[in-house]
């Protein structure tokens, strides 16, 4: 692999010029930056490179903010549940189990006006006349309850100490010395002036950046920590944080109503992304999006005024700048950065539309956590690296880097070295990769209740971190991000509007029960389902991973059962036996498999059960036969009972085909069952071996318009394999750890 320069942004800092000159030049970067807890000296950014400034909207301004601190930024929160054991006064310590070093109430604003005390036994508002407040203890006195019913406060608070600041803070062991950073808010008429004079200003006393890195802009994701400083409550997607009094009758005057405090907590859930929206937070989303996209936009005029690029960090403050929703072009940024967990985090930011460039900053941080003594920070760049290229092999970023202290990467040789080979490989993948289109075989779309305004996002808490009840559903994310199919996202409202695309192959739906994913209620609706049966019908797939289409209605669970040959036993059907359990010997889904049984399903799905002779079930447990090697006896009725569940199943219907899968978490293996079982919904089985292998562990990608193919292994181990070409024409390749193979056509 040939030496190049370029696409790389390193990270440096004060009094590190001859070892940041060295790294320049080894891992070919054209682009400096700072990082939160780092500076930039003089003779760094007169290096022959771009220079990044980290820039903070809304922060690390405390000589501003203290001058004003009823402008801080704010969340609706909501108390304990505090059950009432008489009919005597419940009085209620709203702010047990919250830190009080972030957050503080807000009295300025009158609670008997602002804030909500509701009886949580029996969903109603506490009248405003029957509680009272008490600011010197921070509590809630209730004078008439209902003994043993359950009550909670939701009320207003100020963060006075920015969450991401805290984090490095505490992460970086700071100390005393570095003061909090006080987040204020741009709805305040002090801190609305305060952003654009001091941007104007702050551009004329920084003449050497040349890229403005807002990080990011107005309001930080929701992320509240409990009274141990650990985190309490957090929602990457959450909008909870940029709630004011100004911002609230803003909505109003806008959208002709006014927000509760219950829109905004949600039953202490405060609308996290798995809870299905409801009508009322949609619409704030809708309204902050816009207002914020107009705010970040006066910013961004100033910065081009003067000469820069704007570059958004994707994160951090990012509530309003979500750039797949419909106000984010207005914003007119040049760039988006974001932190790259794996390939669904590089697709999420690569397939970003409406910018010059977009940027992934890999793992790991350059932070003491990880660059520490006995510790090898390579293990952990190795496999962002391999997960996050399958994934570039599709759509690269157009620029990597990294982030934190560049003298502690430093100390460690191997791992300088090992960033000097992935910087080279990025730019080849670069140069023959972007700008083209890549063979895809099928057409995808993912099915959810957010829809496009979520890409590449579905099932995610923070970033990729592997939750229990998402990782099943999450590994489809994964897999579909280097997958050589085209992959949209689309929402509930969009199949009820305007039916299903004309140009999707196979639907996806997946997830549990009731959440944003799997889509509750929704279901009940016959514009959804019909259109999707007359879609597969009509010979469309539809693939139902976990509990798909689930809402108990009219004597069904899985609405659209009938599609999927499945249905799942909730307890009210066990009167009617359950016949079909028989598994086909060999099924085109499972060709790459040893063992069906050895399947990886993640946290599964229980007592899913065939609806009819005709569908054909690929995996089938007995955990009767388990029970019995235990030296359990079954009762006498069991005799002549199939024990079990289902959990791959396939289905005809008319023209189509429908999938179940009982859960999916990513592994090599997965990510080809699930490219199998596409096909295969989608009838197109024949065009499987088009630009593949039959190795699961490696990889072909085909670009027609270069005229040519990369074979890779995904894998630190030596692979061999039989490689397809466009025309099913195979030839047998030996392939060393990690490579890619570039060929002609």
């Amino acid at each position: 692999m040939a030496k190049t320069k370029g696409r790389v942004t390193l990270p440096s800092e004060t009094n590190f010029l001859e070892e940041t000159k060295e790294l320049m030049e080894r891992w070919g970067a054209d682009a400096i930056r700072d990082s939160d807890g780092t500076k930039l000296s003089d003779d760094v950014k007169d290096l022959d490179a771009k220079i990044y400034t980290t820039y903070f909207v809304a922060r690390n301004h405390n000589d501003f903010i203290k001058d004003h601190m009823e402008e801080c930024q704010q969340l609706y929160l909501m108390s304990k549940f505090n059950i009432a054991t008489t009919d005597n006064a419940l009085v209620i310590d709203f702010m047990d189990g919250y830190y009080r070093e972030q957050l503080t109430p807000n009295y300025d604003a009158n609670p008997k006006e602002w804030w909500e005390v509701i009886n949580r036994t029996t969903g109603e508002i506490v009248p405003v006349e029957h509680w009272t407040v008490d600011t010197e203890a921070d509590t809630v006195t209730i004078h008439s309850v209902n003994p043993f019913h359950e009550y909670t406060v939701s009320f207003l608070a100020y963060k006075i100490w920015d969450p991401t600041h805290m984090y490095n803070h505490t992460t970086n062991n700071w100390g005393d010395s570095v003061p909090h950073d006080i987040p204020f808010n741009v709805t305040g008429q002090h801190s609305n002036r305060f952003m654009s004079e001091y941007l104007e200003q702050w551009c004329q006393d920084n003449p050497k950046t040349d890229v403005v890195r807002f990080t990011t802009f107005f309001y930080h994701f929701t992320l509240v920590f409990n009274d141990l400083a650990k985190e309490k409550f957090v929602d990457w997607f959450g909008y909870g944080a940029s709630i004011s009094i100004e911002a609230l009758e803003m909505f109003a005057e806008e959208k002709g109503y006014r927000l509760r405090p219950e829109h905004i907590v949600d039953e202490g859930y405060y609308n996290s992304t798995h809870r299905t929206p409801s009508k009322e937070y949609l619409d704030y989303i809708d309204f902050m999006s816009h207002y914020v996209a107009q705010q970040a936009k006066k910013l961004v005029d100033i910065v081009h005024r003067h000469g820069k690029e704007a570059m958004m960090f994707l994160g951090d403050n990012w509530i309003g700048t979500e750039p797949y929703g419909k106000y984010f072009k207005e914003i007119g940024l040049d760039a988006v950065v974001g932190s790259v967990g794996g390939g669904a985090t590089l697709r999420m930011i690569a397939d970003i539309p409406h910018v010059k460039y977009t940027e992934g900053r890999f793992l790991p941080y350059f932070f003491p956590d990880v660059f520490k003594e006995g510790n090898d920070p390579t293990i952990e760049a190795n496999k962002n690296w391999l997960t996050a290229r399958r994934a570039m092999m599709r759509n690269p970023v157009d620029r990597i880097g990294y982030g934190g202290y560049l003298s502690l990467a430093y100390q460690f040789p191997r791992f300088v070295e090992y960033i000097e080979h992935v910087t080279d490989e990025f730019r080849e993948i670069y140069d023959i990769v972007k700008g083209t289109k890549p063979y895809t075989g099928l057409k995808v779309a993912l099915l959810n209740a957010w829809g496009r305004l979520r890409t590449w996002q579905s099932h995610m808490v923070a970033h990729e971190l592997p939750y229990k009840q998402i990782y099943s559903y999450l590994g489809i994310m994964e897999a579909l991000s280097g997958a050589a199919v085209e992959v949209e996202f689309i929402s509930f409202d969009d199949i009820i509007q305007h039916g299903v695309p004309d140009d999707i192959d196979v639907l996806i739906n997946a997830g549990d029960a009731g959440t944003a994913f799997s889509g509750g209620e929704v279901w009940k609706n016959p514009a959804l389902v019909t259109a999707i049966r007359q879609f597969v019908y009509e010979g469309g797939g539809f693939i139902g991973v976990g509990e798909p289409s689930a809402c108990h209605h009219q004597g069904r669970y899985f609405q659209l059962g009938d599609i999927l040959g499945v249905e799942r036993e909730m307890g009210y059907s066990l009167s009617t036996d359950k016949y079909f359990t028989k598994q086909v010997s060999t099924h085109f889904i499972t060709a790459d498999v040893d063992d069906v049984h050895a399947i990886d399903f993640g946290e599964s799905m229980k007592n899913v059960y065939g609806l009819k002779e005709s569908m054909q079930v690929i995996e089938f447990s007995h955990p009767k036969a388990a029970v019995e090697a235990e030296g359990i006896v079954m009762p006498a009725n069991a005799e002549g009972k199939e024990f079990g569940e289902i959990h791959l199943a396939t289905n005809d219907y008319g023209k189509g085909r429908g999938v179940y899968i009982a859960g999916l978490p990513y592994s090599v293996e997965n990510a080809r069952l699930l490219l199998r079982a596409l096909y295969y919904a989608a009838n197109k089985e024949e065009a499987f071996k088009r630009w593949s292998s039959d190795n699961s562990y490696v990889e072909v990608h085909a670009y027609p318009e270069r005229k040519k193919y990369a074979i890779v292994n995904n894998t630190n181990d030596k692979q061999e394999a039989t490689i397809y070409d466009g025309d099913g024409k195979c030839v047998d390749v030996t392939l060393a750890p990690s490579e890619i193979r570039w060929e002609e056509m």
